[in-house]
């Protein structure tokens, strides 16, 4: 019976949050229009999906969400294990990088619409630039945290040059840091995406844009849980790629 106590909860307040939502508009406390209940969305859903806009929002904005995560992560993961590694590259960086970190996503917009224009490569840069520096600092920081016990090992053991002590010694010991890096990344590149498409590129942004315009808010929740359900099932894959991965841990 404990361990269905967790469930059985979670369900539960799953189920509450509905009826208050749906008891909301149906008694009048907020305009319907302006925040529709959960039974007037699946006839919503199902007009988006007839139409074919729903997959084609989907598909496109999948296709911007996994070229900027892997293009931001690999380069920011990269750049992160150089400066980790190395105290001249650290020292090089330090100020480059105190400089450009602060700046928000957002804040590149109008350089991504003057550099690539109102197309897929703008909102894959916009996205881009919002994991890069998640995973940039999680690789550094887990390679930094390798024990040096361990390098020294690897030293004894004849992996003195830099490509060895990396493969063999730095990048297993980091990998944890690393993936718990990019699993964050998951979900700030997924919230990267609407931002991403407002300015009019093709995607669950842009549709969501375009139906608050016209006060279709029950096309916007559509398209909020279509982002949400998404998005859990990319983390719950990602979970479990990174446990087959550091099976070695167990």
């Amino acid at each position: 019976m404990a361990k269905l106590r967790a469930p059985a909860l979670a369900l539960l307040g799953l189920v509450a949050f509905l009826l208050l939502w749906e008891t909301m508009p149906f008694f009048g406390w907020v305009n319907p229009a302006f925040l529709p209940g959960p039974s007037a969305l699946p006839k919503a859903f199902m007009r988006e999906l007839s139409s074919g806009a729903w997959l084609a929002a989907v598909l496109g904005s999948l296709q911007h969400y996994f070229v900027g995560l892997f293009v931001g992560s690999g380069l920011g993961i990269a750049l992160g294990v150089l400066v980790g590694m190395s105290r001249i590259a650290e020292e090089a960086t330090a100020w480059v990088v105190r400089v450009l970190r602060p700046i928000p996503g957002l804040a590149w917009v109008p350089f991504a619409i003057i550099w690539f224009g109102v197309t897929p490569g703008a909102a894959v840069f916009i996205i881009a630039v919002g994991v890069f520096w998640i995973s940039f600092f999680a690789a550094q920081g887990a390679i930094r945290g390798v024990d040096r016990d361990l390098v020294e090992v690897a030293d004894a053991f004849g992996f003195r040059s830099p490509w060895a002590r990396l493969f063999k010694i730095l990048l297993p010991a980091a990998m944890p840091g690393i993936l718990v890096g990019f699993r964050t990344a998951l979900g700030q590149a997924w919230m990267a995406v609407v931002a991403a498409e407002i300015f009019g590129v093709a995607g669950v942004g842009q549709r969501m844009m375009q139906a608050s315009s016209l006060l279709a808010t029950d096309i916007v929740v559509v398209y909020m849980l279509t982002m949400a359900a998404l998005y859990g099932l990319l983390d719950t894959g990602f979970v479990a790629f990174q446990t087959w991965v550091l099976r070695w841990k167990a």
